[in-house]
């Protein structure tokens, strides 16, 4: 499916010795190079399911990834992205039913907003975005690979044909990259509580363990189904979606493997341990995750509905870069709460570094030099686990004596998606 158009970030003087840009790896609890070369790096990100979209939550992941985007090209780094569209799941579905609408036509309005909210909030968009839907033959063959291999098996159902099933105790026995746990870090106790709560079922009959995924659904009555040869007529399970997409646009043992920290069991690890069963290689270097957003006092959710979505700020003339920035008053791996104040005061800070960049354009210091103090700080902020409220912090201390105005704007745009041009709206 078609991605967002986002303008390109301005070029900015290159540094003599760029600082590699480090991210936190959750597999290995240590910040790792986003780029193992030097030069290339490969990023998926787990995209939305197309219901509810865009909200506050949301948009703190795929901001996040922004950041580490535009760090990585502005240190040299070609990107190659990508992020997976979940246009069926058992949610949206579910929605649709409630709802009475077509899920289809659902499915494909909410991408839509999606990308409308994105560009305008100036993320750069990914190279690749795959809905589910647009790949499902290339799925279930990996779903019959894994069968062949000895890492899947078939469950008798009730209501449908045979479902089928990943075997986490085959896999785990007899893969050398891949170990349950090893990407999560999680006990065994932890394991089986969020594989109940985050779509997994423990206790389905007929499993030969209850931490094993869903690899194929068969079908059953309402439900959209495919036909693929050798498989029941169904659809495919969450995990192995990611596996296939993300091998699909990147290949093996990509960099970066990023989403909500929501997603580090059971999807991350699931679809590694599908990606691995297949082709004996990890699916990927970094296991990143961003932190929880909460709204009056509970984690935002779809379930409770206290979501602040991107588009009703939009509509109430909110501007996009107030929005980044309150959303960068965060580390991304922080657990935090959206206030319905934060964006005043992001707006604030806004027309105070606005105001600087008006004055300081009023004098004649217009150098653009690499070696200036604070583009080297904001460089240095983002490459260390994309310190994002640091990166701020540096614009305040800029605003007190402002210099090289044309230089540090370029820099806010480029490094975080900030335009210190426009007028301040507030003295």
């Amino acid at each position: 499916m078609k991605s967002w158009s986002t303008p390109a970030p301005p070029h900015l003087p290159s540094a003599a010795a760029p600082r590699p840009v480090r991210i936190y790896d959750h597999a290995s609890d240590a910040l790792q190079p986003a780029s193992e070369d030097g030069r290339t790096a490969r990023l998926y990100v787990c995209g939305i399911t197309p219901y509810d979209a865009t909200h506050i939550g949301h948009a703190t992941t795929y901001l996040a990834y922004d950041l580490l985007n535009r760090a990585l090209v502005d240190s040299g780094v070609a990107v190659q992205y990508a992020q997976n569209v979940t246009d069926v799941d058992d949610p949206l579905l579910e929605r649709a039913e409630q709802t009475g609408a077509d899920w289809e036509a659902l499915a494909a309005q909410q991408i839509e907003l999606y990308r409308t909210d994105m560009a305008w909030l100036s993320a750069l968009a990914p190279a690749h975005l795959v809905g589910v839907t647009e790949v499902i033959d290339e799925i279930g063959q990996a779903v019959l690979e894994l069968i062949e291999r000895g890492f899947a098996y078939r469950v008798e159902s009730p209501d449908a044909e045979e479902d089928i099933y990943f075997d986490v105790r085959a896999a785990d026995a007899a893969l050398a990259a891949w170990t349950l746990g090893e990407e999560s870090r999680y006990s065994l106790e932890q394991m089986v509580r969020f594989f109940a709560e985050r779509g997994g079922d423990p206790k389905r009959p007929g499993k030969r363990d209850r931490l094993d995924p869903l690899l194929w659904r068969a079908e059953r009555q309402g439900e959209p189904s495919w036909q693929v040869i050798g498989l029941p007529v169904g659809r495919p399970g969450w995990h192995i979606e990611c596996s296939v997409i993300a091998e699909r646009c990147l290949g093996p043992n990509f960099d970066v493997q990023g989403g909500g920290s929501d997603l580090i069991f059971p999807h991350h690890e699931m679809s590694s341990g599908h990606a691995t069963a297949i082709n004996e290689l990890p699916l990927a270097r970094i296991y990143s995750h961003v932190g929880m957003v909460a709204y009056r006092g509970r984690k935002m959710s779809k379930s409770l509905g206290n979501l602040v979505f991107v588009h009703r700020l939009r509509d109430a003339g909110i501007e996009p870069d107030a929005v980044r920035a309150a959303v960068f008053a965060h580390h991304y791996r922080s657990d935090w709460e959206w206030h319905d104040a934060d964006v005043a005061k992001a707006q604030e800070r806004l027309a105070e570094w606005r105001s600087a960049y008006q004055v300081a354009m009023q004098g004649s210091d217009h150098r653009r030099e690499a070696d200036n103090p604070v583009l080297a700080n904001l460089r240095q902020a983002l490459a260390n686990d994309l310190d994002a409220p640091r990166a701020l912090s540096v614009l305040d201390a800029w605003a007190d004596s402002p210099e090289a105005p044309e230089l540090i704007a370029d820099a806010a745009q480029a490094l975080l998606g900030i335009d210190l041009t426009r007028k301040a709206d507030v003295a």
